[in-house]
């Protein structure tokens, strides 16, 4: 299978709809599988000495690591391509000028951001020290906290890059990596550093 292949396959004389992509930035698969038969499957996979369980929590820290958004905390309906860093979502025949242009959800907003740019930008963040920032941590230009630039969406510890990780979305004029920014973290403002995504250089098959 390459890269986001999708197959129905027999898995220990089940039928599982298997894709060769993941959401950790390693190469991976993702299956699905019926739910009378899930029990079943993850114990047979379990019997095999490379597999090992793991949970939800490192799966997050993983994907954050790779860059990669979990709809409902860096994307949802409010949030634009163009916002997310996500603009290769939009084929080139659907933008301003291509053969069948536009007709989308929020093609007018979307299009308009191709154009003149979005206000915000989805950026990295790597906080100083060992003290994570959680989702939601406001974020500000100033030590001061006097003028906020955007908000925290996803935060946690990176285990590859050993060292805390985040992102969140500031306005455009403080998107360069490098810039300093302050995060509220109940009541404390700590000061972390806008960094290009991915935090990891991801090692999907292509």
């Amino acid at each position: 299978m390459k890269f986001m292949d999708v197959e129905v396959d027999d898995l220990h004389d089940i039928d599982c709809i298997i894709s060769r992509s993941g959401y950790s930035g390693e190469d991976g698969f993702e299956i699905s599988i019926p739910a009378d038969k899930a029990d079943l499957v993850v114990r047979r996979l379990l019997d095999h000495p490379d597999c090992q369980p793991v949970g939800l929590g490192a799966r997050d820290s993983l994907r954050l690591e790779a860059g990669l958004c979990l709809y409902g905390n860096d994307i949802d309906t409010t949030t634009t391509p163009v916002e997310a860093g996500l603009e290769w979502a939009i084929q080139k025949v659907r933008r301003t000028g291509g053969a069948r242009a536009g007709g989308f959800p929020g093609a007018e907003r979307i299009l308009d951001e191709f154009e003149h740019g979005a206000t915000r930008r989805r950026v990295g963040l790597r906080p100083d020290g060992k003290a994570p920032v959680r989702s939601h941590a406001p974020l500000y230009v100033d030590e001061s906290g006097q003028m906020r630039i955007g908000e925290v969406t996803s935060g946690g510890f990176g285990p590859t890059v050993d060292g805390p990780v985040a992102m969140g979305y500031v306005s455009v004029a403080h998107t360069r990596s490098g810039t300093r920014v302050f995060a509220e973290v109940r009541g404390k403002l700590l000061p972390a550093t806008v960094t290009d995504l991915p935090f990891i250089t991801p090692t999907y098959r292509r």
